[in-house]
């Protein structure tokens, strides 16, 4: 009985097992235009009462792909390592008074999300400061067993070309689903602009992308400026 149990979860297994508990929360607020440079100066001075409860992967706000948007990565160890971090930010009368209190009034929306590090994928940090991409995939239903090889092909074809930095590779586990987010490091908007010119014509890039974009729905693309605060700079 248990071996029919144990081939059933296979055949419905939709990739590797995730064996690695970390998590990452990716947070992002949509500010109210008047108020965004209000809100970044706020979370310059107060956003260490913050870190003081758990790790900040990074922060950015948008330069293209949306407007007066703010977004940070968060890193937890577990589910409970969150709820715990989270129980306490609340009760933090510092946290709460001199930046909740404050910050809400100036947001017009929250979202977030949670994802995993891909298992093939180990985040990266860049030696040093520059612009960041992020480029949100939303393949179709089916997950990785589905589309998880020509995607991770893709991927791959680019990081050995060098026309990029790979930071890291998230599958999102809530929120949208079939949803994959790869963050990109580049020394400025200018070199990301040529390096994806001659990626562009690149045959080896070209058919692992051509291979990748047959699972896929819908792709968006954002340029993120980090933080002076981010950890990733």
């Amino acid at each position: 009985m248990r071996s029919a149990q144990v081939q059933a979860t296979a055949t419905f297994a939709t990739g590797p097992r995730q064996n690695d508990t970390t998590l990452y929360e990716f947070r992002t607020y949509d500010i109210k235009p008047s108020m965004m440079s209000a809100f970044m100066q706020l979370c310059k001075e107060n956003f260490h009462l913050r870190t003081a409860h758990s790790e900040l992967v990074g922060f950015w706000t948008y330069e293209l792909g949306g407007l007066n948007k703010v977004f940070h990565i968060w890193k937890y160890d577990s589910f409970a390592h969150r709820t715990e971090v989270r129980s306490k930010i609340a009760i933090d009368k510092l946290w709460q008074g001199d930046f909740i209190s404050k910050a809400l009034p100036m947001m017009d929306k929250q979202d977030n999300e949670i994802a995993y590090l891909v298992p093939w994928c180990k985040l990266q940090k860049p030696e040093k400061e520059g612009v960041y991409e992020m480029v949100s995939f939303q393949f179709k239903p089916g997950g990785p067993a589905v589309w998880g090889k020509a995607f991770r092909a893709a991927i791959s074809t680019h990081v050995n070309t060098g026309y990029t930095k790979l930071v890291g590779v998230f599958n999102t586990e809530y929120g949208l689903l079939n949803r994959v987010h790869v963050l990109w490091w580049n020394e400025n908007a200018d070199s990301r602009a040529a390096g994806r010119h001659m990626a562009h014509e690149d045959a080896r890039v070209v058919a692992a992308v051509r291979e990748s974009a047959s699972f896929l729905d819908s792709q968006i693309n954002m340029l993120l400026i980090p933080a002076p605060f981010s950890p990733l700079k």
